[in-house]
């Protein structure tokens, strides 16, 4: 048994360190603290068969919580903070940061891995030359934290986890609150990282179920000890699926970039079950506008990058997710996006007439569409163009043919709204945003 994780906030300095490009609530506002802990506690290695001792770790974790427990709905998310760019990110809290403010859910990001900590090479991102570890970045906040290696990554997210239940322990970034049930979220490398963990860590003590956002086939490999894992090698490694036998909930959703490109989902693709659900959704991208924000510039992408709707699919996965680790009715079933030479080495999707994918879960802009969606760049300038998909228009006189009027096309994407929220794809809380989400401009008079 491992010694107890003890929590000491995180002050001073140049604040908070926690990359995010996106709009998300005012917490202040909301009635929530934004705080920091240096987590410390000691790690074994917990995939693979390499012989490694335990090693201590400091660790910074991000809580972002109700200041008042009556506020509290019993929920907390768990994000492990994705380090694609070299420094942390949390990709999942810029997309769930609505669904978690308005339901009262508690949220914490782990910085579970190596590079977030001390510093490392992105597999991508824009290159600043500035210092990406956090004690490099800011010595005053973070110069006491440690990280052994990735091949603690399993069990520091596993501990803290598991110390993040108990909220009377002196110190703790929850006290006060009554925690019932605890998520793990991920995305991206994250999710990847995710796979492994549901694969190999027995960890039902730990977290209740999991939402796995964009994996690839492969899982994130077992980690070394001084360095991070090299998340490259996760495209060459061996197609994995997700085990189902634990007790946990498994929700999985995964963009048109992660069903084919080097991510090749497609070829591990598994049928839902009494523990799994998977998503795959229509006009979406690894990353996308959501994510970017006002940088889309700066990433150097020749089109404009892809402009979907997946944060309103998630926010709804949240939801069923939390519903259904409680005992309620699992997600409804979807269709997955449909491919034509699924069994050749490099399949395609089908598309409609106007070239936005056929199948999956479907939301209004894909439904009633003004633009073409996708998450498949053809001749990628760089790995991050290929990640954030693109957005192309849709020529004036096809969305004459189609809606006649700015009015009709109007008309034709509320009903699509209101198909996808009957279908359990995005929340009725989400109707007026997916209403401002059209663009009746696009269309000619």
């Amino acid at each position: 048994m491992n010694a107890p994780i003890t929590f000491r906030p995180l002050d001073g300095g140049k604040g908070s360190s926690l990359l995010s490009a996106s709009p998300v609530p005012d917490l202040s506002a909301a009635g929530f603290t934004d705080t920091e802990y240096a987590a410390s506690g000691v790690a074994e290695r917990l995939v693979g068969d390499t012989p490694t001792p335990p090693a201590e770790f400091t660790t910074r974790v991000v809580v972002r919580r109700p200041a008042q427990p009556g506020n509290f709905s019993g929920r907390l998310v768990v994000e492990w903070l994705n380090v694609s760019s070299g420094s942390d990110a949390a990709p999942e809290y810029s997309y769930l940061a609505a669904e978690l403010v308005r339901s009262g859910h508690a949220y914490v990001g782990v910085s579970a891995q190596y590079v977030g900590i001390e510093g490392g090479t992105g597999s991508v991102g824009v290159s600043t030359g500035a210092p990406q570890g956090l004690a490099d970045k800011d010595p005053e906040r973070y110069a006491g934290l440690h990280h052994p290696g990735d091949a603690y990554c399993y069990d520091i997210f596993a501990s803290i986890g598991r110390a993040l239940r108990d909220t009377d322990a002196d110190g703790h970034p929850l006290s006060g609150l009554e925690v019932s049930t605890v998520l793990a979220v991920g995305e991206s490398q994250s999710a990847m990282a995710l796979t492994t963990f549901v694969n190999e860590v027995p960890a039902d003590d730990v977290f209740d179920g999991y939402l796995i956002h964009s994996r690839a086939a492969a899982g994130l490999p077992a980690g070394e000890v001084g360095t991070g894992v090299d998340v490259t090698t996760v495209f060459s490694g061996e197609p994995t699926r997700l085990r189902t036998d634990r007790d946990s909930p498994i929700f999985v959703l995964q963009t048109e970039t992660d069903i084919l490109t080097n991510f090749r989902y497609f070829s591990v693709r598994q049928p839902d079950d009494d523990r799994l659900r998977v998503w795959e959704m229509a006009g979406t991208s690894h990353a996308d506008l959501h994510q970017v924000g006002a940088f889309e510039e700066y990433l150097g992408c020749p089109d404009p990058v892809n402009r979907g709707q997946q944060r309103f699919v998630l926010r709804a996965a949240l939801r069923h997710l939390t519903r259904w680790t409680e005992g309620g009715a699992p997600p409804p079933s979807a269709e997955p996006l449909r491919l034509r030479g699924i069994h050749t080495p490099e399949p395609e999707f089908e598309v409609d007439d106007l070239g936005n994918v056929l199948g999956g879960v479907r939301t209004p802009s894909v439904d009633a569409p003004t633009q073409v969606l996708s998450g498949i760049v053809p001749d990628p300038v760089s790995r991050i163009c290929l990640l954030f998909g693109t957005t192309h228009p849709i020529p004036e006189h096809l969305l004459a043919d189609r809606y006649g009027t700015r009015e009709e096309y109007e008309m034709c994407y509320a009903n699509a709204t209101d198909a996808a929220i009957e279908a359990g794809f995005v929340l009725a809380d989400d109707r007026e945003e997916l209403l401002a989400d059209a663009n009746p401009e696009l269309v000619p008079e």
